[in-house]
């Protein structure tokens, strides 16, 4: 054995558990993995514990073992059946947690746990593993539940599923060595639960790195493919969660078909995609386009096809769950326009009341008019004001979302935890 090899055999292990990993194009999973391959170049010996199948879509297949960015992945069979009922999503995460329950048990050389949200109860049984194998736990706090369901009405805060959900939170506040919460309506609401004040971390996500830099439009070949040359397109891409709502700027695209050079384009997944399906079976709209989710290697240039993208928040999870889909449109350079309540995460980046430092506009949810009074001001602005504003965006994003410098300041945070 080379000495290189018999250091690595000796180095304490970082066991992350997740019910995605990529090349699953979900957020949480690209995030970690960030992290996973930051951590492997720092020296450390990381795995991963993820599912064999994708998370929105359970037809999708992955290698059980392989090794990305030198970071090793064992996945998980029959650990996803998809998100089309909750008994699915619950089938899947059970059977996913019994078998990382297991796995991370067995461990060899383990050093410390990294776990975020996916599925919500992961983060129980890394408290139980950590108990075992006497092994540090930090926390990556991406989303809430039950808080979310009930803030939704899908489940009363009475409820025994909540109670018995805030009792597993409760322990991983208790037992984690740290905690990163994304914002600081997030940060509160998981003091509320339990003071974590001397061991939390705020920190929003980082823009991932293939969203550095848009394309301009006459150089992107997605603009060519989907017919948008001279088109105007205000664009939603991601998850379309219950969280986000997106049927005011659908009911906006409905009656603003006369502009010929405005376009909607919803593209990804999600249970309120429904919405968009419905939208377009119903109206059949000349002005939407939806799509899936776009390849990794071609996110960039879908992304880059908007002139102004849209983020939404419900008005009652404001804390519960986080917009990650902002920083990647502000590191293109391109101003958003935000439908939902104040304060925000958002609206504390807008500063939408000092002209030379706005980065987009915003609307409440259920304000149809009022979307579509923004929509035309902003197609009415001269191409190098809205250039501008872009360009503040992504300066916003090089002064304090610099992916390199989140990255390592996240992997200083799992550093000081490993056990060595």
């Amino acid at each position: 054995m080379s000495r290189e090899a018999s250091s690595l055999a000796k180095r304490p292990r970082v066991l992350i558990l997740s019910q995605v990993y990529v090349p699953d194009p979900t957020a949480v999973g690209q995030y970690l993995a960030d992290a996973a391959e930051a951590l492997v170049a720092r020296g450390n010996d990381v795995r991963v514990i993820t599912s064999a199948r994708g998370f929105d879509d359970p037809t999708q297949k992955y290698p059980l073992r392989e090794t990305l960015g030198g970071v090793e992945i064992v996945r998980m069979p029959f650990a996803s059946f998809g998100k089309k009922t909750i008994a699915h999503r619950l089938a899947g995460m059970v059977v996913f947690l019994a078998q990382a329950l297991v796995r991370g048990l067995f461990t060899p050389r383990l050093g410390a746990i990294l776990v975020s949200t996916s599925p919500p109860l992961a983060s129980f049984v890394a408290v139980i593993i950590g108990f075992v194998r006497r092994a540090p736990i930090t926390y990556w706090a991406m989303d809430l539940n039950p808080d979310q369901m009930i803030q939704l009405g899908r489940i009363k805060e009475t409820a025994l599923s909540a109670r018995v959900f805030d009792w597993f939170n409760r322990r991983i506040l208790r037992n984690a060595a740290h905690i990163v919460a994304l914002d600081r309506f997030m940060g509160e609401r998981l003091c509320r639960k339990h003071d974590v004040s001397d061991k939390l971390t705020v920190m929003p996500p980082w823009p991932h790195a293939e969203h550095d830099g848009g394309v301009p439009h006459d150089e992107n070949p997605f603009r060519r493919e989907h017919g948008l040359e001279g088109k105007f397109v205000v664009m939603y891409s991601g998850n379309h969660a219950l969280t986000n709502p997106i049927e005011t700027l659908l009911d906006a695209a409905v009656r603003m078909q006369d502009r010929e050079d405005l376009v909607f384009m919803f593209i990804g997944g999600g249970v309120r995609k429904k919405s968009v399906e419905a939208t377009i079976a119903q109206h059949k709209p000349t002005n939407l386009i939806s799509l899936p989710y776009q390849p990794l290697e071609s996110i960039r240039c879908s992304l880059s096809a908007a002139d102004v993208h849209l983020v939404t928040l419900g008005d009652a999870v404001v804390g519960c769950v986080h917009p990650c889909k902002v920083y990647g449109a502000l590191a293109l350079g391109r101003p958003i326009l935000y439908a939902g309540p104040w304060p925000s995460h958002v609206t504390d980046l807008l500063s939408e009341d000092d002209p030379a430092a706005r980065i987009g506009w915003s609307v409440e949810h259920g304000d149809v008019d009022g979307a579509i009074r923004v929509i035309d001001e902003i197609r009415a602005l001269p191409p190098a004001e809205l250039a501008a504003m872009g360009e503040r965006a992504a300066a916003l994003v090089r002064e304090r979302f610099d992916t390199g410098r989140m990255i390592n300041q996240f992997c200083d945070t799992m550093d000081a935890t490993i056990k060595k």
